[in-house]
């Protein structure tokens, strides 16, 4: 009699403790403003949801921005501006600063995508650099002061945002959405043909895809995304200085998508609640807290290449490779003692 083995192959393994694992995040993130001060919770809501609009164009395309922080910081000077000076409920300011940002990503990347490696990297932080001379020098952004006291207001005109389980609620499920926006390009065909360009750009051209025109959505839906993050950081903290658009934010962003696992789903949102935790908890170091940063950093890209989710997912497939092939010697081994 003929035994077979009937064991499942990794990923569908993967894929069943995925939905679980969802679950019970979503469960904890409900639960978490119970044992969890909510303000330190939103900021790495927001941080996460950076770092993933980052990961979405370097993890995935293979394109590294250096200018990130250009997309956070003007969508959070529009919408603090327009929720403070024009009078914009807290959404209509959410749009106007998700749609700036938008609009400064396609014209950007119309100039950078242009230029591939190291001179693309340039492009966007020369570019960065621009938009935060603008920033510095613009009237309306209060320059070095930047633009304080921002109300958050009501949501949908009767949701008080001022309170803060109203507000962390509200920051969650735009987290949500925008992780869940990430998920979905990366696990469409466009996502594909964004992985095909990253392995091998003249072989995708080969094949008759219009690489640039993939380049430039992308780094549009990047910068949205990241524009996203930093208009409902302004809402949160209700205020906007010149450190969001500063070329140092565009690093954290970067130091997040390593530290947490490039090219992963959840690796942002791992690295963004690392690094936030960091500086949380090592704030009374005062300036130590960079060397520090910069330790981990070092540390990660020596020996942890492929982030904490990457070499976590990268150990469970080879214990799970080891175990298969253990599996399929012990047939052999009984047969040669029979």
């Amino acid at each position: 009699m003929n035994h077979t083995h009937t064991t499942s192959p990794t990923p569908s393994r993967l894929a069943r403790l995925r939905g679980p694992a969802i679950v019970l995040l979503l469960l904890a993130s409900l639960a978490a403003p119970l044992v969890v001060y909510p303000v330190f919770m939103m900021k790495i809501y927001c941080f996460a949801l950076f770092a993933s609009a980052f990961n979405l164009l370097f993890g995935f395309a293979g394109l590294m921005s250096f200018g990130h922080a250009a997309f956070l910081g003007s969508a959070a000077y529009i919408c603090g501006y327009s929720v403070r000076s024009l009078g914009f409920p807290p959404e209509l300011g959410l749009l106007a600063g998700t749609a700036t940002a938008a609009v400064l990503g396609f014209v950007v990347g119309r100039l950078a995508i242009r230029r591939e490696g190291i001179y693309f990297s340039m492009v966007t932080l020369a570019l960065a650099q621009m938009v935060y001379f603008i920033c510095l020098q613009a009237p309306f952004t209060g320059s070095e002061d930047g633009i304080q006291g921002i109300p958050r207001g009501k949501l949908l005109g009767f949701i008080d945002l001022d309170n803060p389980l109203a507000m962390y609620y509200f920051v969650l499920a735009i987290f949500v959405f925008g992780f869940w926006s990430v998920h979905r390009i990366v696990h469409s065909p466009f996502g594909q043909v964004l992985k095909a360009i990253r392995e091998n750009e003249p072989r995708a051209i080969s094949l008759g895809y219009d690489v640039q025109r993939y380049k430039l959505v992308t780094f549009v839906l990047s910068a949205s995304l990241a524009g996203l993050a930093g208009a409902t950081k302004t809402l949160v903290f209700q205020l906007v200085t010149l450190t969001d658009v500063h070329w140092s934010t565009s690093g954290e962003a970067v130091l997040m998508t390593l530290v947490g696992g490039m090219g992963t789903i959840f690796g942002p949102l791992v690295g963004a609640a690392v690094v936030v935790s960091l500086e949380h908890y090592l704030s009374g170091l005062g300036s130590w807290v960079t060397l520090i940063m910069g330790l981990i950093f070092m540390a990660c890209v020596l020996m942890f290449r492929e982030g904490i989710v990457g070499s976590a997912r990268s150990f469970w497939q080879w214990r799970r490779a080891r175990r298969e092939a253990a599996t399929a010697a012990k047939p052999l081994s009984v047969n040669a003692e029979a």
